[in-house]
This record gives C-alpha cells, structure tokens and sequence, in this order.
C-alpha cells in the first residue's frame, strides 16, 4: 500500500546545485559564502536587522537565552502545550521553567495566565508560536513591558507567520527559528538566532564559535560553544529560501482544502488569533474525544497514513511532572490533537484519500 507521510521536505530547485558548489569549493564546514548569504536572506525576510545561524533550532533557544543574562535562581514562563526543546532550553542555563495553560481556540498560550504566574523571580517569557499560528506577541509584549521581563519568541513551527502584517519573532527581544527536516524551510538540521540588537547578536556570534576573541587568532575569552551552522546547510537553505512565498502559498491551499473537505465533520481546526496570517506548519485537527482521536489514528494508519499526536504537555512529562498544577486546557488540546500530513505538494489523490477516511470515521459521544 502506498505509504502517506506526515512531511516530507522539497528539494527539487537549486539545492542539489549549491551544494556542488560547496564541495567543489572544498568550503564545506562552517565557513563559506552561503552563510553568510542565508543570514542576510533570512533577516530580510522576517524583517530584522539582524539573524545570525547556528547548528538547530534548540541550541538557538539556548544562546537566546544565554545572551538574555538569564540563569540560576531565575524563572522563565513558558506554555506547557509545545515541544520540549522550548522548556529544555530553560534548564540549560540553570533557570526554572514555569508553565502556563493555552488557550482553548488558538491554542497558544493564554497571556492572562502567564500574568497570574507572574513572580518576584521571573526574568523572562518564552512565547511559542504553535504550529504555524500566532501567539498574541502584542499582548505579550505589553505585559511585559509593564513587568520589566525579557520577551522570547519560538519562531521554529512558524516561518513565513505574521501578526498584524509583521513576522513573528519581531516583537520580542529576541527569536529562534529552526530548519529541521520538517520545517517550512530546511537546511537539514539548523537554526537561526533573530534580533534587533546588535549588541546581541555580535554575543550570539561569539558565543556560537566556542567564544573565539575578535582580535586574537586562537583566543578564547569566554566559555562558547560549537553551534555554527555549516556552509552545506547554508548552501540548502539559501535555495530553500529563495521560494520560501510558493512554498507558503501551497501550504495556505494545502490547509484551506483541508477546512473545506472537513467542514461537515465534528473535527475542529486551530482558529487564528486576530491579527494573524498563519503559516499553517502543521495541518492540526481536534476530535471530540481522546478515543476518537486514537481511534482515528488507528483507521489512519491501517490505510497507510502517518499522523502525529499533538504535544504532549511538557508539565505532563517524569523530569517536569512535579510541584506544577494541572493545566485543563493544554491536557484536552493534547489529548484530542492530531497532526495530519502537512507537506506542501501532497498529491490530490492523497489528500483525498486522507479526508475519504476521517469523512466516513464513525465518532463517539462526548
């Protein structure tokens, strides 16, 4: 049977023909003239002065927050409903993650609830813009603001996102993006560190080449890392890049389709948050129940068809599980999420295989 995968990335343009330029060049780590044409690229299509490409999209989170000055003794409120790297990051540097529920419509994190968690100890708010939505960074930023915290935007499930006309992950202080295999746009594994502040990101810049001093060859004046991006991830993602607005435009059809075919099911879509133009990452559906949703499954994956569950809550999870309250809202989004295949060029006749079987699925009661 003809196997249908969650995502699958689209290499068909120029990237075989800039990698080959790269090889040919023998400029194949983490030095060479794609970095920095990715870079500069990349910063002007989200609309920042500066971005600055390291190695993925968690190691990005770790330098944001490095460059932050946030560490022991501090607390950074982050939603629970998203992937763990955005929490993990956060205990990197020694901090407290501190979790807050969604809300029931956008699923992003609720503002009001991260203003009742709100303590003498937090430093920070790490904002995830949840698959290809928006979370309302207007909001957000006006609380924080007024607390005097840092703002950081998780950007890696929402290239090509905008809120009231601007991109993601220009509000805050500072965001990180990622171009994971299954991203919007990939280099394979990588990411990208975005700012308004040069002083940031010259920091996120020696701290991402082992903290290597300006004026001295082979001198090191601080603790760095290894996170640079390579020439050959580069290389992908400038080609990537260069058509990031047809692969953005398929994936809006892609999930309009979707709405349309579905309409007349009890399944229910992701609603935007006002002012938003989503990106549509990830095609996510609600069930009525969890059974429905791990039965649906079950049918899906009989016919061949990959899915995904949403995230678990990270709050939900052995190394995260204790001393934290339930969060009502973030536990039903995952217990009845599903991911569906989202990739941009899914074929017709697999897309209407996919709405055939959730069409004809028989639901339970709430």
């Amino acid at each position: 049977m003809h196997q249908i995968s969650v995502y699958q990335p689209d290499l068909s343009d120029k990237e075989r023909e800039y990698v080959l330029e790269c090889m040919d060049s023998t400029w194949i780590s983490s030095k060479g003239k794609f970095i920095g044409r990715f870079e500069s690229g990349f910063a002007d299509f989200v609309g920042a002065p500066h971005a600055a490409s390291v190695c993925n999209g968690t190691v990005a989170l770790h330098l944001a927050l490095l460059v932050l000055g946030i560490g022991a003794g501090d607390e950074v409120i982050v939603p629970s409903l998203t992937y763990i790297a955005s929490v993990n990051a956060i205990r990197y540097v020694g901090a407290t993650p501190v979790f807050a529920d969604s809300l029931p419509d956008t699923w992003q994190v609720d503002p009001l609830d991260v203003e009742r968690r709100i303590t003498p100890r937090t430093k920070a708010v790490l904002a995830v813009h949840l698959y290809g939505g928006a979370s309302d960074t207007i909001a957000l930023s006006n609380l924080c603001a007024h607390h005097n915290l840092r703002l950081i935007e998780d950007c890696a499930e929402a290239i090509g996102t905008r809120l009231n006309g601007r991109h993601v992950g220009t509000f805050g202080h500072i965001a990180t993006f990622s171009f994971f295999g299954n991203k919007t746009i990939t280099t394979g594994e990588g990411g990208m560190v975005v700012s308004r502040d040069a002083a940031m990101d010259k920091e996120v810049r020696h701290l991402r080449g082992q903290g290597l001093a300006d004026d001295r060859e082979y001198w090191h004046d601080v603790i760095g890392y290894n996170y640079r991006m390579t020439n050959i991830c580069a290389a992908i993602g400038t080609a990537q890049l260069e058509r990031v607005d047809d692969i953005l435009r398929q994936k809006t059809l892609l999930a309009q389709r979707y709405r349309e075919a579905l309409a007349e099911t009890p399944i229910a879509f992701q609603t935007p948050t006002a002012g938003e133009l989503p990106s549509y990452w990830m095609v996510t559906i609600l069930t009525p129940t969890a059974a429905d949703r791990n039965a649906l499954r079950d049918s899906l994956k009989i016919a061949g068809i990959e899915t995904r569950p949403a995230f678990h809550p990270a709050h939900t999870m052995p190394m995260y599980l204790h001393g934290h309250d339930r969060l009502p809202v973030a536990e039903d989004i995952a217990a009845r999420g599903i991911n569906l295949p989202s990739w941009h060029q899914l074929p017709d006749p697999d897309l209407e295989r996919i709405v055939s079987i959730i069409r004809s699925f028989h639901w339970s009661t709430p």
